[in-house]
């Protein structure tokens, strides 16, 4: 009962994720930025994440909204072929590596998943795509790292992947001091397509 304050609303985005070869590939180039960045915020390996659409503070109620339609739209679609390649930096803060592959496919992906929750009645004011996925965050002072360890990622081209499934996923972000963790609310895999 402690946690009820917060049991009302869940922070929820929907993603994809690289499966786990393609994220310890990118974890074996990182081991030298790990051990000369030791001060930067590194995302854990398993909550890396491509995300589609980011909606916020939810209320619970509204969850279970998304699940048919999602699950629907999953059917319907062919796995995407996507690799993850070099890196950057978002304001000298956020430290990400960059999507390669069918990026047409990824950008119509996401532009449905943004429609399909519109219909489901669920306010959406996204700011347009940009593939990435987050590795780590500037703690104070210490964008310069950000920037060489990106520096460090140019070169980095992993192998291609499909994706498997389209992810709901809610966070405990401001649930307290710790890092953020992810949770797959739920998980659909991706059809034949047409």
């Amino acid at each position: 009962m402690k946690h009820q304050t917060h049991s009302a609303t869940v922070r929820v985005f929907i993603a994809l994720a690289p499966p786990d070869d393609a994220k310890e590939e990118l974890e074996r180039e990182l081991l030298p930025a790990y051990e000369a960045y030791p001060r930067m915020r590194w995302n854990r390996i398993e909550d890396w994440h491509i995300t589609l659409a980011f909606l916020g503070e939810l209320p619970v109620a509204t969850v279970p909204r998304l699940r048919g339609p999602l699950s629907g739209l999953a059917a319907i679609r062919r796995p995407l072929r996507l690799a993850l390649r070099g890196g950057g930096h978002f304001d000298e803060r956020v430290l990400w590596t960059g999507i390669d592959g069918d990026l047409e496919g990824l950008h119509l992906l996401a532009s449905e998943v943004r429609s399909l929750v519109k219909e489901c009645g669920i306010p959406y004011e996204g700011r347009p795509l940009r593939p990435h996925l987050t590795l780590a965050r500037a703690r104070r002072g210490g964008t310069a790292d950000v920037v060489e360890a990106a520096g460090g990622l140019t070169s980095f081209s992993g192998r291609s992947w499909p994706t498997g499934r389209l992810h709901l996923v809610g966070s405990n972000i401001g649930r307290g001091p710790g890092p953020i963790h992810y949770r797959d609310i739920e998980s659909w895999a991706f059809g034949a397509g047409n």
